[in-house]
């Protein structure tokens, strides 16, 4: 009997070389859509009206079909153009090794998350901010301070420049990562002008 363990990065780095190799648009289009298709059918998974699902038995379908979606679908490197699929002992031993709580940002602003069950009395950790919409250099800093002034608001998801310095932060260019290194410090200075400097990003 094989000891059972989970893929370490290494592993994983590996075995995507020796993945499958396929299109992105094919998995885009093709292989995801179909193989989510067939899990609705599978598990009789049928939306009411309500957002969040409530009922029980369909929450256990639904992870069911998740998790078999995952397994017979596996992970996409888009670089590679490759796929890496996992055993259901490997993802479950995974798992396992997740943490179960992480410390996110410093200071007073520190927040912990952890993870909640249905109708948990602890309330979620709030993330606030563009969440990579493209937002203008001017407007930057204004609509960052906007969300960590909100003291509801416990971390700091980042919009991106579509320029830097009127230049257009274009991929794979040296602009690209001067717009990112501009990103985070017009975040801090925004948290800072909201006496939050220690908010996650």
């Amino acid at each position: 009997m094989t000891a059972k363990r989970y893929v370490d990065i290494y592993e994983a780095y590996d075995r995507f070389f020796e993945g499958e190799r396929i299109r992105e648009d094919q998995w885009d289009y093709t292989v995801v859509p179909n193989n989510a298709s067939q899990m609705k059918e599978k598990y009789g998974i049928k939306f009411s009206k309500d957002i969040i699902p409530t009922d029980e038995d369909l929450c256990e379908r639904l992870f069911l079909a998740g998790l078999e979606m995952l397994l017979v679908t596996g992970f996409y490197n888009t670089d590679l153009g490759r796929v890496m699929r996992i055993s259901e002992d490997e993802l479950f031993e995974g798992l396992k090794m997740a943490p179960q709580k992480l410390k996110l940002g410093s200071g007073k602003d520190e927040r912990e998350c952890v993870a909640r069950r249905g109708n948990d009395s602890r309330k979620p950790i709030i993330q606030g901010g563009p969440t990579g919409a493209p937002v203008s250099e001017g407007m930057f800093v204004p609509v960052i301070r906007s969300y960590a002034q909100e003291p509801v608001v416990d971390t700091i998801v980042s919009g991106v420049l579509n320029t830097v310095n009127n230049h257009a932060a274009t991929t794979n260019t040296p602009w690209e990562i001067r717009a990112t290194m501009a990103e985070i410090r017009y975040v801090r200075e925004a948290c800072l002008m909201s006496q939050r400097p220690g908010m996650c990003i």
